[in-house]
């Protein structure tokens, strides 16, 4: 390993900030800008001598990469704490405009689903990796959600029960248990864990975590949120009898008086079911 990579690993593990799966995300990010620089010829780095050479030409090598805008941004906010960190704070630019990254699009209208097929499934070896990722696809789970779960007590019959401590939030949810598949895919999973979590009973959720990203790396499976994108326009679907703008349906303007009153109730549904708050946020899984 080298000292940058092993220094940022113990900077990261000094400084816990956030919960264990941002902490996770931000010491792979930063162990992947370790890499980057490296890979540019900054071989000799310590973790106290990030300068704005080094993060202009991050940008430079991401930007030829064709990494997504997204992308980028996320690794902009772990390059902004090992900066906060090391009291570099000016270093790196407030806002990301200042480097030309554009804002992101969250209504685009084009579908960002993703579909689990059974061969690319087949590639995951880990049982319980296989069967979070199949709940996320069933029920539009998140990550967290999904490897925390115990599906014997989530088992409310024609709901699933989401337990506070396994939601973002800290929010008890209910998603309705609403098709044969739905229902054979939680039996599934308590065959498989009994009264437990899809964390086996040796790891922690970290450790589970970590096995969870390798697998989906190793079977070639990235952007597991395309999953939850799936389920929202599969279940606006369901509700409403047409497919969801990103899906190739009718937009907002195109609709009637009637059917907006039926879109707007599906929404609301679709976003509790999905643990969020808010009607608008939909437009990101569905289109406007």
């Amino acid at each position: 390993m080298r000292d940058l990579n092993y220094q940022l690993k113990q900077l990261c593990h000094r400084n816990r900030d956030g919960s264990f799966a941002t902490q996770a995300d931000r010491e792979r990010l930063l162990n992947l800008c370790a890499n980057d620089l490296a890979e540019r010829g900054f071989q000799h780095m310590s973790v106290d001598s990030l300068k704005p050479k080094h993060v202009a030409a991050l940008l430079d090598k991401w930007k030829q990469d064709g990494v997504s805008t997204g992308t980028i941004k996320n690794r902009m906010s772990a390059l902004r704490w090992w900066a906060e960190k090391i009291g570099k704070e000016n270093i790196i630019a407030r806002t990301n405009g200042e480097y030309g990254i554009a804002e992101r699009v969250f209504v685009t209208n084009v579908s960002k689903a993703k579909v689990l097929d059974a061969d690319t499934l087949a590639r995951v070896n880990d049982p319980y990796t296989r069967m979070s990722l199949q709940l996320q696809a069933a029920f539009g789970l998140r990550r967290e959600e999904s490897i925390k779960i115990k599906p014997g007590w989530a088992d409310g019959g024609s709901v699933l029960r989401l337990q506070d401590s396994w939601t973002k939030g800290g929010k008890y949810r209910e998603v309705p248990i609403a098709t044969m598949q739905q229902r054979a895919m939680l039996e599934a999973a308590k065959a498989l864990v009994g009264k437990g979590s899809l964390i086996p009973a040796q790891l922690r959720y970290r450790d589970q975590l970590n096995r969870f990203r390798a697998q989906c790396d190793k079977a070639g499976i990235h952007g597991v949120h395309g999953l939850r994108h799936e389920y929202a326009q599969r279940r606006y679907a369901e509700l409403t009898g047409r497919p969801s703008p990103a899906s190739g349906g009718p937009t907002s303007r195109q609709l009637d008086a009637s059917q907006k009153l039926v879109d707007h109730a599906a929404r609301l549904k679709i976003s509790a079911e999905m643990g969020h708050g808010r009607e608008q946020v939909t437009s990101i899984y569905l289109g406007r």
